[in-house]
């Protein structure tokens, strides 16, 4: 059994898929923070759905009383490519907040392994996406938490690390999951279509061209890299 933080995103949906595929039974983690693409919660909902999840819990933790980023704060969201450095859309300590909770319930319930999306090639540059986060993230784990101490340490599995975007896309297609019932874009039309231009959907869009399939995306305007 483990716990997997499922977003809605395609990243979060193959870690899922990975977890599925490596015989764990799925409690899927999803945290309405207020976010400005709160579409993606539902999209979350059918991956869960789709993956066979035993539970999914969608826990309400407004990160928008702290702000700090275009998702959670009245801040446009950058359309002009990848900006320098880490962008604005980087929400606070977000995947530090999402792991703590995972493992709070991955304790409880008696699971010791958590996953999560992240990846560090054809990411948009969020600290907490690399492999030291994890590495971190993960001893920090082993001595927070009752299980640890008594020697039964949990397991950070990030199945999507070190791969590119193409390399997720392939990965879904090999899994045999319907990558169209994902959300990528951080700031959908009032049409509810994936906007085209966000770093979230520029990247995404390249995944599939990269890998030669066929993307099944609803975009307003086409991507540009």
């Amino acid at each position: 059994m483990a716990v997997v933080l499922v977003s809605g995103g395609l990243d979060s949906m193959i870690s899922a898929a990975s977890a599925k595929a490596a015989g764990y039974r799925i409690l899927a983690l999803s945290v309405d923070y207020n976010q400005r693409h709160k579409v993606e919660l539902a999209a979350a909902a059918r991956v869960a759905e789709a993956l066979g999840a035993e539970r999914h819990i969608v826990l309400p933790l407004d990160l928008s009383a702290f702000g700090g980023s275009a998702l959670t704060a009245d801040i446009d969201v950058p359309k002009d490519g990848v900006q320098p450095g880490i962008p604005v859309t980087y929400v606070p300590a977000r995947n530090t907040i999402f792991l703590s909770l995972a493992l709070g319930w991955a304790e409880a319930a008696g699971a010791r392994d958590l996953f999560i999306g992240v990846n560090a090639l054809d990411y948009s540059g969020y600290p907490d996406c690399r492999p030291e986060f994890i590495a971190a993230f993960e001893g920090l784990a082993e001595i927070a938490t009752k299980a640890g101490v008594e020697g039964q340490p949990f397991k950070i599995r990030a199945p999507l690390q070190h791969m590119t975007k193409a390399d997720i896309v392939r990965e879904g297609t090999r899994l045999g999951v319907d990558m169209g019932l994902s959300w990528s874009c951080y700031d959908p039309t009032p049409e509810g279509l994936h906007c085209g231009r966000c770093d979230s959907c520029r990247l995404r869009s390249k995944g599939f061209e990269e890998a030669g399939i066929a993307d099944p995306t609803a975009y307003a305007v086409k991507p540009q890299d």
